[in-house]
């Protein structure tokens, strides 16, 4: 389960996909739903641009899967440096196995077959694999020929970055889940002034919120100005 994972490894309770804005995603939503509940595809590879959303996504399913009464596990391999490849080893005992930021380690031989194995292993156990990256399998620094047929096993899609309006939405609507209300003139604001992925918006958004909180102020302009020494 999840609470029986190295911190590293746990996921963010936030992330989840009532809060996440679908805008051209969709179908890749829909896709990713029925991985997690165990209906879909057993191998699912989603790529795009960093900051688009995907971490959230593949942390997503795994709650998805869990509350389900599925075993799921998560990693990202932007963490392999402090990690092992023999990490991997049993995984496919897993219902749901989440392997984000693929990119991280291409080149790598000891992860590159790790992963591999684990691949072939999760075929013979019949346990779903959703693998992650900032770009599609042809495009990525593989050296191991088998491995990199074993990324288009299963679809692959692309998530694709939201537009002004749908970050707007998104980050009302974290604010919303946060129970605050973020005005319209003070999440275009934020659009315009801060860095403009998700990810980032979301911890400022944090940051706010706990400012708010203790201060007893709403998120207007000049609060949110006098908070980030805008």
């Amino acid at each position: 389960m999840v609470e029986q994972l190295p911190l590293r490894l746990q996921l963010k309770a936030s992330a989840r996909f009532s809060n996440f804005i679908a805008g051209p995603n969709a179908e890749l939503i829909g896709q990713l739903r029925q991985v997690a509940s165990g209906h879909g595809e057993a191998f699912f590879f989603c790529w795009g641009s960093a900051g688009c959303g995907k971490t959230h996504l593949l942390q997503a399913c795994c709650h998805q899967a869990a509350s389900e009464g599925r075993t799921v596990a998560y990693v990202s391999l932007r963490d392999a440096a402090g990690l092992s490849p023999a990490l991997l080893e049993g995984w496919e005992q897993f219902d749901l196995v989440c392997v984000d930021d693929l990119d991280a380690i291409a080149g790598d031989p000891d992860w590159e077959e790790a992963l591999f194995h684990l691949y072939n292993r999760m075929r013979e156990s019949g346990s779903a694999l959703i693998v992650s990256a900032v770009a599609a399998p042809a495009r990525l620094r593989i050296g191991l020929p088998d491995l990199l047929s074993r990324l288009g096993w299963g679809v692959v899609y692309q998530l694709k970055a939201l537009d002004d309006t749908q970050r707007m939405q998104a980050l009302q609507l974290r604010a919303q889940q946060k129970g605050c209300e973020m005005p319209d003139e003070t999440a275009s604001y934020l659009l315009r002034r801060l860095p403009r992925d998700m990810p980032a918006l979301f911890d400022l958004l944090d940051q706010l919120d706990e400012a708010s909180l203790a201060a007893q102020r709403k998120l207007t302009v000049p609060f949110v100005k006098s908070v980030l020494g805008l």
